[in-house]
């Protein structure tokens, strides 16, 4: 999460013109993240998020999200809950961008996850993928495989800032990859994005998995590589075997891998760190002007991505 779009007690009032939320008690921006502007609410009928969606998120995609979070929602899964219009629509528009509310929800991330928190994001993980399973909706991975050619191409020429010999380590990787992925995995709605920020915990247990603006329908063990590779790396870029082995055997509490997923998951875990290498090299040498936190640094993906060539094995 973060701000790009500054929202004055005038802008916001019009806004909630359109909602049956009471009145407003606080209003204040939420500074973690890179993608969206998003905003802590609370009015007299309660708490909530306001999200103003900015850079990668195309219009025509967002009922796609919404109806997700929706559809999890009302499963009883811990996703937030678009708060409806009065035209019953959960798209509004805030100084000419798209803007929805959800519904705020409780807990703190795990800075230092622990077994117990690894565990319980992979049983999350798991119930995201089954609960999603009946979701009619389709979207495509604007950032899967077939599209890491093309961002990395957007910033080849001007790697060398970041580090020397760059373009030539990610032509690499980037050809096995495209070379060696697996295919014929299942595949379903997956999150995309689960790094430990945007799951919250409360009393031991999930209360909120969000941030659903990368969501799609692509390979199921690439959405847990990517939950891995955020989770199971330490800070001095070390691999945790225990808190690995602790995801997977809360995500196969639910729903057991096959054994060609199993052995896809070095490769994949390959491709999560690619994937967000791709993404924070693009928005390094892009920042946006009025943002107002720093983009992340591609090279912790760089060491992620070194860290899953050396590697054969995940627990």
């Amino acid at each position: 999460m973060s701000v790009y779009t500054e929202v004055s007690n005038e802008v916001l009032a019009t806004f909630l013109e359109d909602y049956d939320l009471g009145q407003v008690k606080t209003f204040e921006g939420i500074l973690e993240g890179i993608e969206n502007s998003n905003f802590s609410l609370e009015t007299s009928a309660g708490r909530f998020v306001l999200t103003i969606f900015e850079k990668r998120a195309s219009e025509p995609d967002l009922p796609y999200f919404l109806q997700l979070m929706d559809h999890l929602a009302d499963r009883e899964f811990p996703a937030p809950k678009p708060i409806r219009r009065r035209d019953n629509s959960s798209l509004g528009r805030i100084l000419e961008k798209p803007a929805a509310v959800v519904s705020f929800l409780n807990g703190k991330c795990a800075t230092v996850p622990s077994l117990a928190d690894a565990k319980a994001a992979g049983t999350a993980l798991a119930r995201l993928h089954v609960t999603a399973a009946d979701f009619p909706l389709k979207r495509y991975n604007n950032l899967g495989l077939k599209r890491w050619r093309p961002l990395f191409q957007l910033s080849a020429s001007r790697t060398q800032e970041i580090e020397k010999g760059l373009a030539d380590e990610i032509e690499v990787a980037l050809t096995h990859l495209e070379t060696s992925w697996p295919e014929n995995l299942p595949t379903g709605t997956i999150h995309a994005d689960l790094f430990p920020d945007n799951l919250f915990l409360e009393n031991g247990e999930v209360s909120g998995v969000i941030d659903y603006y990368f969501a799609a329908h692509d390979t199921l063990a690439y959405d847990l590589a990517i939950t891995l590779n955020s989770w199971c790396v330490d800070t001095n870029r070390n691999w945790n075997s225990e808190l690995a082995e602790a995801m997977l055997n809360g995500y196969e509490n639910v729903r057991p891998l096959c054994s060609n997923e199993i052995e896809a998951l070095p490769l994949l875990l390959q491709g999560a760190a690619m994937r967000f290498l791709l993404t924070r090299l693009h928005d390094w040498l892009n920042p946006e002007p009025h943002a107002l936190v720093r983009p992340k640094d591609p090279l912790e993906q760089l060491a992620c991505l070194r860290l899953h060539q050396s590697r054969k094995t995940i627990t």
